[in-house]
């Protein structure tokens, strides 16, 4: 898991927190590995990680369906011998391809507005660092934690770094962030678009949820939680 804090910090009164996937943009993990998929050295290797990734979805959301967690320890595996430079080399280009262009415009307006109360921006996302770094700079963010692959000898070993940041994490690591800048919980603000995000929604005092599954939507229903439509 990696997190990242600016030197300079504005002085603000709580925190906005943002899930990635769903939520500020349709893209998702998935999008990001097939586009390192497509990109591979051979032409050989595209089309056979390719060809595995799209076989594999069926199994993919059913492990989602299951467990977040679960399946980000299982989809991480496919970085497998991926090199570490490679991967930070095509990371802006990974942005600008499939990420920028699935960035709900509304996103846009929410974070202005919540800049504008004086609330501090992070994202919190299980996608990867190399890809949240440029997200969270095209926001303006003033954090970001994401989780970071494990390297050895500059090639990805198939395993994320502990703690996995998912579901219960993302809250566990929301409750620290806002004990160490002195934020109440109860006035921080929270965003996602999933029921495998229930603990960080649940664990500040003004969660909303963004174009929610269909169990998120239920739930944030019977909490009378605001329910955003972007498109």
């Amino acid at each position: 898991m990696k997190e990242k804090t600016p030197e300079h910090i504005r002085p603000q009164h709580a925190a906005a927190f943002y899930d990635l996937d769903g939520t500020l943009c349709s893209a998702n993990v998935v999008h990001a590995y097939a586009f390192y998929a497509r990109k591979q050295p051979t032409l050989w290797r595209s089309v056979t990680r390719t060809a595995s990734l799209v076989a594999s979805v069926p199994f993919f959301i059913a492990a989602d369906a299951y467990s977040r967690k679960i399946f980000n320890e299982i989809f991480y595996r496919r970085y497998k011998d991926e090199s570490e430079d490679r991967l930070r080399l095509l990371a802006e280009e990974l942005f600008e391809e499939v990420i920028r262009p699935t960035i709900f415009e509304q996103s846009y307006a929410m974070i202005a507005q919540s800049k504008r109360a004086g609330y501090r921006q992070v994202l919190v996302t299980g996608a990867l660092d190399v890809l949240a770094e440029p997200v969270a700079r095209h926001f303006g963010m003033d954090d970001y934690v994401a989780n970071e692959l494990d390297y050895h000898n500059g090639y990805c070993t198939g395993r994320i770094k502990e703690p996995l940041l998912a579901g219960a994490t993302k809250a566990a690591w929301m409750r620290r962030y806002a004990k160490e800048h002195n934020f109440d919980l109860d006035e921080c603000l929270a965003y996602s678009d999933s029921m495998s995000d229930y603990p960080m929604l649940a664990v500040v005092g003004k969660p909303s949820v963004i174009n929610p599954d269909y169990r998120l939507k239920s739930v944030a229903k019977s909490f009378d939680w605001p329910i955003l439509k972007f498109a």
